[in-house]
């Protein structure tokens, strides 16, 4: 297929076959920090995406009253990044950290639209902020 000069095209579909990326945030004092799922705010990750690399930058650092893990997943469980305890990567200090899922592990194709997800278990969360950015391609 050609591309368009100057159009970002691809065929006659806008940037198909383009990697994109889409970021998610999370944020105790706006979110909470309950056991269980808690969708990000954000971009979600349409359907049939191939997710490619993720990213997480740890805002403020994870705590808890207990040992609490998080993990992040968009397709199944733990797929973005597995279940890490709060004390120790990426959630102990801040800046930016590669999630699990990388450029160089098997990528992961979306069956539905799909919102970026934090599952927190264990122990609730007492505070913290970061966010997530992950990088997919649409190939149809």
């Amino acid at each position: 297929m050609a591309t368009v000069p100057g159009t970002g095209k691809i065929g006659s579909t806008s940037y198909i076959g383009r990697t994109k990326w889409a970021r998610a945030f999370y944020d105790f004092a706006v979110d909470g920090g309950a056991v269980g799922d808690i969708a990000l705010r954000g971009d979600r990750i349409p359907s049939g995406a191939v997710i490619l690399d993720s990213l997480v930058k740890v805002d403020t650092a994870l705590t808890s009253g207990g040992a609490a893990t998080v993990a992040v997943k968009v397709e199944s469980a733990a797929d973005v990044n597995a279940a890490d305890a709060i004390s120790g990567a990426p959630w102990s200090t801040t800046g930016a950290k590669r999630g699990d899922l990388t450029a160089t592990t098997a990528p992961v194709t979306t069956t539905a639209a799909r919102t970026i997800t934090a599952t927190v278990a264990t122990a609730a969360l007492t505070a913290g902020k970061f966010s997530v950015a992950i990088a997919y391609v649409e190939l149809t």
